[in-house]
C-alpha cells in the first residue's frame, strides 16, 4: 500500500466497523442501494464487465451482479472487503490500493466496460493521488468504457480538479448530473455525478 487514505488517517476508530452496521441496517430496513447500480447498468451492454473501484462493503456491487454483470470490487479498508465478502457473494473483492491499482496482479487482467466510484470515494484517497487514482482506474477500462464518478461538492475536490485530473488520466468528461437519478446539474448542487469516457 502506498501513502495512507484519508478514510484511514481522518476518521474516527471504529468509524469502518460503523460504516459496515450502517448499511447493514439500511438494507434490513428495506433502503434503497441500488442507485448508483441502476445509472451504470444503463451505460453498458448486458453481461458487462464493470470494476466497482472503492467498493466499501460491496452494495454496488451485488446490485449490478443482480444485474446480470461481472463486477470485480475492490478496496483499501480490509474490514470492508470483509464485509462485502461475507455479505455480497457474487462479485469478486479484493484489498488494494487505487493510487497503485493492478489488477492482473491479482488475476484479473480482462479489460472492464466500465468503472463505478461511489461512495465520495475520490474524496477520501490519499491527499495528492487523485490524479493517479483516476488514471489507475482508468488503465483497467477498455477504450471507448465509461468511468462514473460521484461524490459531494463540499468535500475539498473541486470539480475543476476533476475534470483537469480526468483529462490527464485520458478521460474525456461526457455528462455532469446532481444526482445518481440524472438530476440536471447546477452550480449550487451539493453532489455531483460524473461520466467520464476513455477515448476509443
Amino acid at each position: 500500500m502506498g501513502k495512507p487514505t484519508r478514510w484511514a488517517t481522518d476518521t474516527e476508530p471504529g468509524h469502518s466497523q460503523w460504516y459496515v452496521d450502517r448499511f447493514r441496517r439500511l438494507a434490513a430496513e428495506g433502503a434503497d442501494l441500488a442507485g448508483e447500480a441502476r445509472l451504470v447498468d444503463a451505460l453498458v451492454p448486458p453481461g458487462a464487465r464493470i470494476l466497482d473501484a472503492g467498493c466499501g462493503t460491496g452494495r454496488v456491487a451485488a446490485a449490478l451482479a443482480a444485474r446480470g454483470h461481472a463486477v470485480v470490487g475492490v478496496d483499501a479498508d480490509p474490514s470492508l472487503v470483509e464485509a462485502a465478502r461475507a455479505d455480497h457473494p457474487g462479485p469478486r473483492f479484493l484489498v488494494a490500493d487505487l493510487a497503485e491499482l493492478d489488477l492482473p496482479a491479482h488475476g484479473e487482467p480482462a479489460p472492464f466496460d466500465a468503472a463505478v466510484v461511489a461512495g465520495n470515494v475520490m474524496t477520501f484517497v490519499a491527499p495528492g493521488t487523485e490524479r493517479g487514482v483516476l488514471a489507475h482506474i482508468a488503465a483497467h477500462v477498455r477504450p471507448d468504457g465509461v468511468v462514473v464518478v460521484g461524490f459531494g461538492t463540499d468535500r475539498g475536490y473541486p470539480l475543476a480538479d476533476l475534470d483537469a485530473d480526468a483529462v490527464a488520466a485520458g478521460l474525456r468528461p461526457e455528462h455532469r448530473f446532481a444526482t445518481w437519478d440524472l438530476r440536471p446539474w447546477h452550480e449550487e448542487a451539493d453532489f455531483a455525478v460524473t461520466v467520464l469516457r476513455r477515448p476509443a
